[in-house]
């Protein structure tokens, strides 16, 4: 794709930033709708954000940033302006700055979550729900699905104290019926997210143990790389309903593409996504 002095630019920062899968999927919307932009990654230390943020949007050209790990939930601190997702997750994965220079920030993980619940026909009403891991996509996933009206809303994380001051915040916001783990046994849910790092490399061990999951349960594993997943494998060889996070991916370019001020893309693959759904899923 050309890019010149007119190119609009967007980054996504990460460390590390090899896994995200952004820049394929928005740099292909672009160049297929005729936008003179460009999604480029950007390995950027925990400790450098401030510094970075502070001082990447004197580049006038750059026009946002998506987030990635570590980087979504530190940086609701350093927003002038956060929509309720993020203010309720404590948590961003797209900001942006205004006419005015102000600094604003949403959150779009659980919406697409959500959505690809819906598509998928995963009913989210009712059920018994096991998050595993509540760092910045695992916390939207959880505020989504409380906001859904799940029965019970279980979260475990290995960061002390962390699932349990978010199931703090969903009590509070929803009336939920959250509670933090110390583990992330599957006996008795019948809805289990893998929203943690656990899966990232190939030789990463389930975060949940299959053979403990009921034969009606539902599983959605939303790390995207190394699929399918010991944990997505380990289901199927059961038969076990599970599915990738590449719905979640496809049902968030929308959300991101209107925050961008692309609202007739967004419509567009609002009615028609299967030529986003099939690059994603192929690659």
């Amino acid at each position: 794709m050309p890019i010149t002095g007119t190119t609009r630019v967007f980054l996504i920062l990460g460390d590390p930033v090899e896994q995200v899968r952004a820049p394929e999927v928005f740099n292909h919307v672009f160049r297929r709708h005729g936008i003179d932009a460009v999604l480029v990654p950007a390995q950027v230390a925990a400790a450098d954000l401030p510094g970075f943020v502070r001082h990447v949007f004197k580049a006038r050209n750059i026009d946002g940033l998506w987030l990635a790990i570590p980087h979504k939930a530190p940086m609701v601190d350093l927003l002038d302006e956060c929509d309720r997702a993020g203010r309720i997750a404590g948590a961003v994965n797209a900001v942006r700055r205004g006419p005015d220079g102000r600094i604003e920030g949403a959150l779009f993980d659980g919406a697409g979550f959500v959505k690809a619940l819906d598509h998928l026909g995963i009913a989210a009403r009712g059920r018994n729900a096991l998050v595993v891991g509540v760092g910045g996509g695992g916390v939207a996933v959880a505020a989504a699905l409380a906001e859904r009206g799940v029965r019970r809303l279980d979260l475990f994380d290995t960061a002390p104290g962390r699932a349990a001051a978010v199931a703090q915040r969903l009590r509070v916001e929803f009336g939920t019926d959250a509670r933090a783990r110390d583990d992330a046994d599957p006996v008795g849910f019948d809805l289990v997210v893998n929203a943690s790092p656990r899966g990232l490399k190939p030789d990463d061990p389930p975060p949940v143990d299959a053979a403990r999951l009921h034969a009606g349960a539902a599983v959605v594993d939303i790390v995207m790389k190394n699929q399918p997943t010991a944990l997505l494998r380990a289901c199927h060889a059961r038969g076990i309903t599970a599915f990738p996070g590449f719905e979640m991916l496809v049902q968030q370019v929308p959300e991101y593409l209107s925050f961008f001020g692309y609202d007739n893309i967004a419509r567009a693959i609002t009615a028609d996504a299967s030529e986003l759904r099939a690059l994603i899923e192929a690659a």
